[in-house]
């Protein structure tokens, strides 16, 4: 007798429609979970960064988060014309930059070397707007109140007359500190040094090279105002000295009128004694004289590389942009 084959029962279709569906919930919650990776996979598929987007990424330490949230974003390094077509919407806070989603990070070219760092600062500062919008709604609001108490310390300093603008502007500065506090402020409580090294491994380069541009301007403002002054001492000892010759001529031409009406009556003996005071009278006037036509000279010199100088900041702020307040204007 043959033995029976054993047949194996077979499974409900319901077990397996159950199965299909936890299947099913499973790879939706790991496409949810993971959307970002995914969605940042599809748009930096086939991308070759440009090399100058490469070596900004670089100089300014930029972490892989970092990189890829900057390269997502297509950065581009553009010409003034092309640049204000990219950033401008009216807000005078658009200056070097700008962080456009889903359009992309828009660079302004500078192209002299006496501003050399300020693109890295840029790049860095749009960077962190873009990191900015990663964040969830908690963590935005903690960071958030981070930048805030950072920036009470501030307010009188380049980085609160920067908010300031953004504030006329109608800018969210909350956002604006978390760029700016990241790349131009060198000591930062340590909960947002944590924060900030998610997205640049040495922070303080980024610093630097906000500090090394900035230092272009700040010498040569410094340079205008100390010569400034040097033109205020000159102009009131000038005015003073003016004050004193008008006296020391009125002296003077009373002196010689009264040595003529003694020359002209015959009275040789007291015009001859008078000659002698009259002649070491003009002494300290001829004396103060030159000292003063000295001292404007020296004004005019000091006047000459003041403009200069003055116009040298100005067109430093053209270079950047035309909205750019340089404070200092030619006199």
């Amino acid at each position: 007798m043959q033995p029976q084959a054993v047949i194996p029962p077979k499974r409900s279709s319901q077990k397996r429609r159950l199965f299909g569906w936890l299947l099913t919930i499973a790879l939706l919650s790991v496409v949810f979970w993971q959307r970002l990776n995914i969605i940042d996979w599809w748009l930096l598929r086939g991308y070759e960064p440009p090399v100058e987007v490469v070596a900004l990424a670089t100089d300014t330490t930029m972490t892989n988060q970092a990189r890829k949230l900057f390269y997502i974003n297509r950065p581009e390094v553009q010409e003034k014309a092309a640049f204000y077509q990219s950033c401008e919407d009216g807000e005078t806070s658009v200056v070097l930059g700008c962080y456009k989603p889903p359009r992309g990070i828009f660079l302004l070219q500078v192209s002299d070397q006496r501003l050399a760092g300020i693109e890295e600062v840029t790049a860095a500062h749009e960077m962190l707007h873009a990191a900015y919008d990663r964040l969830s709604d908690k963590e935005r609001q903690r960071i958030g109140t981070l930048v805030r108490l950072a920036y009470k310390g501030l307010e009188g300093t380049p980085v609160g007359e920067k908010i300031a603008l953004y504030e006329e502007a109608g800018a969210d500065t909350t956002n604006e500190l978390h760029s700016i506090l990241g790349t131009e402020v060198a000591n930062l409580p340590a909960e947002l040094e944590a924060h900030y090294a998610k997205y640049f491994t040495k922070r303080a380069a980024v610093v630097a090279f906000s500090d090394q541009y900035q230092a272009v301007f700040t010498a040569r403002k410094q340079r205008v105002a100390d010569l400034d002054k040097q033109l205020e001492d000159i102009e009131k000892q000038v005015a003073d000295n003016n004050a004193s010759l008008l006296s020391q001529e009125a002296t003077i031409k009373a002196e010689s009128a009264r040595l003529d009406v003694l020359l002209r009556n015959d009275q040789i003996g007291e015009y001859n004694q008078g000659v002698a005071a009259y002649n070491q009278s003009l002494v300290p006037y001829r004396s103060l004289l030159n000292q003063t036509r000295s001292l404007i000279a020296q004004y005019k010199t000091i006047l000459d590389e003041r403009n200069a100088v003055a116009l040298e900041v100005q067109a430093l702020g053209r270079a950047l942009d035309s909205s750019i307040q340089t404070s200092v204007e030619e006199r």
